[in-house]
């Protein structure tokens, strides 16, 4: 008898965002069966749903209605206000999901945006969801490089992060060699494993113009990003040296590489944003569950108006799912 797949968590994120409406949204386009670690009252107020006693429950309700892990909020939300009295709420349904993925009665997660500084004024300690994520599947059993890294992916185009929210003027002294080799090593696994390449070709972007230009712009490339690239083709990891990042995104270039390791956060979420604004994914990689994200906020100016677009969210449930299928497939 074949067994049946489990669905997907989908975390509601920030109750007073567009994470609701988003969720029913995607829900009326009905990609891959998702259960929702949520508030059942208030996505209710968007869609059909129906509380479920665990996971395994969702497909057979998926047709009809959405189905809830319900986790109440403690208090009222208004639409573009965020209260940190619903922190421990959202962090609790994020906990919840990832303890569902461990356990394995889900096949990944997807997580709806949250906004940090409510949570930062309640003692939450991590920059978002990824260091969060990776915290608490710290003691998992995990046999290749640990994350997490962050992926965003637009159309054909996947970039990878070293550094993610740094301010510019301390990036270069976090472009260490160790810090690009691990990164580089994580999207290479992340490649065969999740995304069903057997032969990674990693594009590495230079931190200066023209890549420094043999070290008449900086001294980067030269000092750290060459010696690391090196390092790593002895490992038998196909990375290119450090390339002008002005020529790494267009649409020729992007036939050469099958990720790109980005220095810093705008070098990659200009060019997936210009690509793909709607339907950009965040995927977060090296961990033992998988996990993907819209790409982009909590939408506070718009919630509860009816026209935030679910375009980016539907993408996630379905990178999750052909990820989770993938790595199903391997065991």
């Amino acid at each position: 008898m074949t067994r049946p797949v489990p669905p997907l968590a989908l975390t509601m994120g920030e109750p007073a965002g567009v994470g609701p409406e988003i969720i029913a949204a995607a829900w009326k386009d009905r990609p891959s069966p998702f259960v929702v670690v949520g508030d059942a009252r208030l996505l209710a107020t968007h869609a059909p749903v129906e509380v479920v006693a665990d996971p395994g429950s969702a497909a057979a309700v998926f047709d009809r209605a959405i189905p809830v892990l319900d986790q109440p909020l403690s208090a009222p939300v208004t639409p573009g206000r965020a209260d940190p009295a619903h922190a421990a709420a959202i962090t609790g349904w994020i906990e919840t999901a990832v303890r569902l993925c461990l356990d394995g009665a889900v096949a990944g997660m997807v997580t709806a945006p949250i906004a940090k500084a409510p949570l930062y004024q309640v003692g939450f300690r991590f920059p978002g969801h990824t260091e969060f994520i990776a915290d608490l599947t710290a003691d998992a059993s995990w046999s290749q490089t640990r994350g997490p890294v962050m992926m965003l992916t637009a159309r054909d185009l996947r970039a990878c992060l070293v550094t993610i929210h740094t301010p510019l003027s301390q990036v270069p002294e976090m472009v260490t060699a160790e810090r690009v080799s691990r990164v580089a090593r994580v999207v290479h696994e992340a490649l065969i494993r999740d995304f069903g390449i057997a032969h990674p070709r990693l594009a590495l972007a230079g931190l200066n113009p023209h890549a420094g230009e043999g070290g008449s712009i900086g001294l980067e490339e030269q000092e750290v990003l060459i010696p690391a690239a090196t390092a790593l083709r002895a490992e038998g990891l196909d990375i290119s040296d450090p390339r002008p990042a002005d020529t790494l995104f267009h649409d020729e270039a992007r036939q050469g590489y099958d990720a790109v390791i980005c220095l810093y956060h705008d070098q990659a979420l200009i060019p997936v944003k210009t690509l793909d604004f709607w339907g950009g994914v965040n995927v977060s990689l090296g961990l033992p569950v998988v996990r993907t994200s819209p790409d982009h906020g909590t939408g506070f100016d718009i919630a509860g108006r009816g026209i935030a677009r679910p375009d980016s969210l539907i993408a996630a449930l379905h990178l999750a799912r052909t990820m989770a299928d993938r790595r199903a497939a391997a065991v």
